[in-house]
């Protein structure tokens, strides 16, 4: 019941998301020369530099690929695109309270529609650069085909990942604001800890068995291995990224039911 009350919350505030969307969209783009195109400039430019140094200037190759032409190209980019999302959602969602304080304060409206929000924007980012890259794949050959789709599971698993570790944080943060800071820090050894710019074939055999304690390795490994390799991903090997991610958005919804009367006065 309750989530068919918060389903019919979000449809009837439909128009305070999809214009707070947009107008978040136009603000940050609005003034600048180039608009919209800094969505695209950004994650090439990073793209850009792994490629050049990992592939051109350490001569890195992906094992099992036989020297395939952009296999490692693609094999970056499908980790670094993905990743950028996971990280836009878990970043902007723990400090989406605080941001909002003088709305919270001010207007009654489903608080679901904050999350929602930060996951309809980094969405529409991740969109227009994730496009670009399917492009390139369909004009240099390397389209995976019809298992492409197996990408939208893997992309809900990883937004429910996401918005569930967001709203654990955002509450938190509300109260503990070294919390997001930490987080901010803790992101980055995260990054590096999962076989984005590597393959987890070349680390040692004592750490390769910790990637099992990393949520987000299975999943950056299913868009890995649909992209690169044009196979199914291993399903089973993400249900513990599905579990915790149901457990973190159930855990998010309680937290911030139970402690929203108190989180308005910290505000």
């Amino acid at each position: 019941m309750m989530a068919i009350a918060m389903l019919r919350g979000v449809w009837h505030y439909r128009g305070f998301i999809l214009g707070s969307v947009k107008r978040e969209f136009q603000s940050k783009y609005g003034n600048a020369i180039l608009g919209a195109a800094w969505t695209v400039l950004n994650p090439l430019a990073m793209i850009l530099v792994y490629t050049v140094i990992f592939a051109q200037v350490m001569h890195s190759r992906l094992p099992g690929a036989n020297d395939a032409p952009y296999a490692y190209s693609i094999y970056l980019c499908a980790g670094i695109l993905t990743w950028g999302l996971f990280a836009e959602i878990t970043g902007r969602a723990q400090t989406m309270f605080i941001d909002q304080a003088n709305l919270l304060k001010k207007i009654s409206f489903p608080r679901v529609c904050l999350p929602l929000i930060v996951v309809l924007n980094a969405l529409m980012n991740f969109a227009i650069i994730f496009g670009l890259f399917v492009l390139f794949l369909i004009f240099s050959g390397n389209f995976p085909g019809w298992i492409f789709l197996a990408v939208l599971p893997v992309l809900a698993l990883q937004i429910a990942l996401a918005a569930g570790i967001g709203m654990v944080l955002g509450v938190l943060n509300v109260f503990f604001r070294d919390v997001g800071q930490f987080f901010s820090i803790f992101l980055q050894f995260w990054f590096w800890f999962t076989p984005i710019v590597y393959s987890a074939s070349i680390l040692p055999d004592a750490v390769r068995p910790l990637l099992a304690w990393n949520p987000m390795a299975p999943v950056i490994g299913a868009y890995q291995t649909i992209l690169v390799s044009g196979q199914a991903p291993d399903w089973l090997a993400m249900t513990p990224a599905l579990v915790l991610a149901i457990a973190l958005c159930v855990l998010g919804m309680r937290l911030f039911r139970k402690r929203s009367g108190e989180m308005v006065d910290e505000l």
